[in-house]
């Protein structure tokens, strides 16, 4: 570990396996645990705990009392394919981490992330570059959040849901288990579908329930609720249930469960 007094605070604990870059900084009443890789001008806030093995690329900013949990890794740089067709090669800025956030195991942030103060990413999600997350909102196991993507503060994403890139979901929305997204109507064929990718959005307290199949580009009003297992094909209209395969609208949704009620 470089010997540098001036970044890593004195009431930092730093274990003797870290690396850590002359240029990071660890704040007061940190701790770093074994095996921890910290890059350049990566900013650790005070009273956060950084698990063994953590991989933290350059220019990532954690701010205070932020909990990352072994084996994950903030700001790491997109992997571009040839065919990339939603990637860019474009420079991005650092990884930015609220206050009080958590971080799981084997999860990973990438470059160009921004979250919130007391986001939770839990074990195994990924979360890509371009995606901002609100405060107090929850990432379950498994999710993964690609792209191009903005999440509001206090959603629910449960455990292996998939929401695709250029998607919006606003404030309050709640997704269950096994939730998939879609913004390619062209399924990867004809040069129509550049520049043409439309996600979810999903406006404030819209609610998906588990294994719900959602079409490129549909709009889920305030409140609308999308049944379990239903393929939505057209716009779920505001505070209304919608089911089956194709959903359709069956009836509107309990008083007592609308946003403003809560």
């Amino acid at each position: 570990m470089p010997d540098t007094p001036t970044r890593i605070h004195t009431t930092a604990t730093v274990h003797p396996t870290a690396v850590i870059d002359p240029s990071a900084t660890i704040g007061k009443g940190a701790v770093v645990h074994v095996g921890a890789v910290i890059g350049a001008n990566v900013v650790v806030g005070a009273q956060s705990q950084i698990g063994s093995y953590v991989v933290i690329h350059a220019d990532t900013h954690l701010g205070e009392g932020v909990r990352v949990d072994d084996h994950a890794v903030l700001g790491k740089q997109p992997m571009r394919a040839a065919r990339s067709a939603t990637t860019s090669a474009e420079a991005l800025p650092g990884c930015v981490v609220g206050d009080t956030c958590t971080i799981g195991t084997h999860a990973v942030i990438y470059r160009g992330a921004v979250l919130g103060a007391s986001v939770l990413v839990a074990d195994l999600a990924t979360v890509r570059e371009h995606v901002s997350i609100g405060a107090q909102t929850i990432i379950g196991r498994g999710v993964a959040v690609e792209n191009k993507t903005s999440i509001g503060a206090r959603c629910k994403i449960e455990t292996n849901a998939y929401i695709t890139a250029y998607s919006t979901l606003e404030d309050d929305v709640f997704v269950a288990p096994g939730v998939l997204t879609s913004n390619d109507a062209y399924m990867g064929r004809s040069a129509k579908r550049y520049g043409s990718y439309r996600g979810v959005i999903a406006q404030k307290g819209a609610r998906m329930g588990v294994g719900a199949v959602i079409l490129p580009g549909r709009t889920l009003a305030e409140d609308a609720v999308v049944g379990a297992g239903a393929l939505q094909t057209k716009d779920a209209t505001a505070a209304h249930i919608h089911v089956g395969v194709p959903a359709r609208v069956t009836r509107r949704v309990d008083d007592d469960q609308l946003l403003k009620h809560q």
